[in-house]
């Protein structure tokens, strides 16, 4: 992938940001180990945080140069407190998904109006080099430029935000979908798109607040993903 990217990841406090690493890295690998149907090694397992994309396409040296966390520390995101009362990620399933494209092979869904302005601004500042106009606290809506709107619009249409399970070069069959959703639903990642948080009488976590901002040189392989070059918390 070109460039480098901004992720939003769960806080490591809360129960999903395990639940979905093991998900990714031990569970779904060793259930439904694709790769053995196919010669092409491009469906061999990836193994990468749990994390939903805010953009990608960020160039470096016209971003953040060798200050990268000087970089990230300037976007104007939400400031603590507010930013647990703006930023709600919610898994909008009811199923996994998968799509003929190697980074959405298998994926949940995820509430656009939840990331909407965190995804704005991060493609506003990073990549098109748009102002925003927000105040200090984050109290209201958030206002974009004419070529935000318009990527938010597009990027919406097109696939919208959503969490990776695995990457690969095919999509995966119905069936092996549905047995999918069942063991992640199992592992306690509720994927029905409710607003809650709480395991009391739901059976799992189908999203969290805040979380954590990690710039990523994903034009690196991808197992160097882990590694991000500058984190901010939320």
């Amino acid at each position: 992938m070109p460039g480098s990217s901004l992720w939003l990841l769960p806080p490591e406090s809360h129960p999903l940001h395990q639940i979905l690493t093991t998900l990714i890295t031990s569970t779904l690998p060793a259930t439904f180990p694709l790769e053995s149907s196919s010669t092409d090694t491009s469906v061999a397992p990836h193994y990468f945080p749990a994390h939903v994309t805010l953009t990608s396409g960020i160039d470096p040296a016209a971003a953040y140069g060798d200050e990268p966390q000087r970089w990230l520390d300037a976007i104007p995101f939400p400031p603590p407190p507010s930013s647990k009362a703006k930023v709600k990620v919610r898994f909008a399933g009811p199923d996994v998904v998968s799509q003929d494209v190697f980074f959405r092979r298998c994926f949940v869904r995820v509430r656009f109006d939840g990331v909407r302005e965190l995804a704005g601004v991060a493609r506003a500042v990073a990549v098109l080099g748009e102002g925003v106009d927000v105040d200090v606290a984050w109290e209201g809506e958030v206002r974009f430029g004419e070529g935000t709107e318009k990527w938010l619009s597009e990027w919406r249409e097109e696939f919208g935000p959503h969490l990776s399970l695995m990457y690969g070069s095919e999509p995966i069959a119905e069936e092996t979908l549905k047995q999918i959703t069942t063991v992640v639903q199992e592992a306690g990642a509720r994927l029905s798109g409710e607003n809650t948080e709480t395991m009391q009488e739901t059976g799992g976590w189908d999203g969290w607040d805040g979380g954590v901002i990690w710039l990523v040189p994903t034009d690196k392989p991808i197992s160097e993903w882990g590694k991000p070059i500058a984190t901010r918390q939320l």
